[in-house]
């Protein structure tokens, strides 16, 4: 299929800078996510890479040829658009003959490709029903179709699972990412949804605010957040934050908190002044042993875990705990933190500090 290569590309609409100099390459046959919040600048990326914008600035390559400034019809990508654009006046099956009809491939030819791709999606049986009266699923298949029918290089989806309710929506991810696996396809994939990022993506890209914030694979992203936002955007909860004034000097292990000293991994920078302790609820233990404490604030019960909210000398805190641990409103818990999963930030800019936690992800991202 493809590899893609985006090299210091930047996006300008007159005095609003929608992307700014971005940098990250799209191996082939990756299943990739350009993952982040409405307006970061994904969408424009996206919609860069097919030619449906033009940089104002740097480079794209699509197996080593520059195409930055080519139009869609030379670049050899399909796009598939979240309201599916589909033409309602064909049935199924004229909606996925259209592109290679209109490129001139014989009538026998059109009908075996048709056939091949019906095939692959399921959708045999609806080939002659026209789409209006189709399910958004349906929809979104015959969408999918007409862009496999082509043989591009590369699928670029605009989040193309957005029209569709939450529980038919996670069964559709699914299915996309095992038709991904199917074809060997390189897929670039937008969406909002860190949830279907991290379930469905072979490597992220996470930005905000026109910024490439971080771009590794899920695991990375999750374990070794390179920043604040990073940190905060991915999880469910959220990483916690427990900012404090203090220091931290190069191959330190560990940083002292309201007076209890705690463990961090081996650090590779200097700091001094504002920090934020950064640990997510799975890696609070609640222990009587534990010197820092925290008062139960809530309790959220979820079946085999629970989440537990306390306050703490340095903020809210999130903990999550075996469902049958006792937890009372208003009791006093000692906490623990696993001590080789805490990232320390420099609150002023928002950066991971590095360490032997993400001294790797940092220095190649």
């Amino acid at each position: 299929m493809a590899q893609i290569i985006i090299k210091n590309v930047r996006k300008e609409f007159g005095d609003f800078t929608a992307v700014k100099d971005s940098s990250f390459t799209i191996e082939d046959g990756e299943f990739f996510m350009l993952l982040g919040p409405s307006g970061c600048g994904k969408t424009t990326t996206l919609r860069m890479i097919a030619g449906l914008e033009l940089p104002t600035s740097g480079e794209i390559y699509l197996d080593s040829e520059e195409i930055s400034q080519k139009p869609p019809s030379q670049r050899d990508i399909a796009f598939v658009f979240q309201m599916f654009a589909l033409y309602p006046h064909m049935n199924v099956r004229k909606n996925l003959s259209y592109p290679l009809v209109s490129q001139g491939m014989p009538r026998a030819a059109v009908k075996a490709k048709v056939a091949e791709v019906a095939s692959i999606l399921g959708i045999e049986k609806i080939l002659n029903k026209p789409v209006g009266g189709l399910s958004g699923g349906d929809r979104q298949r015959v969408a999918l179709g007409r862009a496999i029918v082509r043989d591009p290089k590369a699928f670029m989806m605009d989040e193309p699972l957005g029209a569709l309710d939450a529980e038919f929506r996670e069964h559709m991810a699914e299915e996309l990412r095992a038709l991904h696996d199917r074809m060997g396809a390189t897929t670039v994939y937008v969406t909002h949804d860190q949830l279907e990022a991290m379930q469905m993506g072979d490597k992220i890209v996470v930005m905000n605010n026109a910024v490439v914030e971080q771009f590794g694979t899920p695991q990375e992203i999750y374990d070794k957040p390179a920043t604040m936002f990073v940190a905060d955007f991915i999880g469910s909860p959220s990483m916690n934050f427990l900012r404090y004034e203090g220091s931290v000097n190069v191959g330190a292990h560990a940083i002292e908190l309201n007076g209890q000293v705690l463990g961090v991994p081996r650090q590779m920078d200097n700091a001094t002044g504002k920090l934020v302790f950064g640990v997510r609820p799975e890696h609070v233990l609640l222990n009587d042993d534990g010197a820092y404490r925290g008062e139960v604030l809530a309790t959220e019960y979820l079946g085999t875990t629970q989440i537990i909210t306390l306050d703490t000398p340095n903020g809210e805190l999130k903990a999550r705990a075996p469902s049958g641990q006792v937890a009372t409103v208003g009791e006093k818990i000692g906490l623990t933190f696993k001590s080789d999963a805490v990232t320390l930030f420099e609150e002023n800019t928002g950066r991971a500090l590095r360490s032997e936690l993400n001294d790797e992800v940092l220095s190649n991202g």
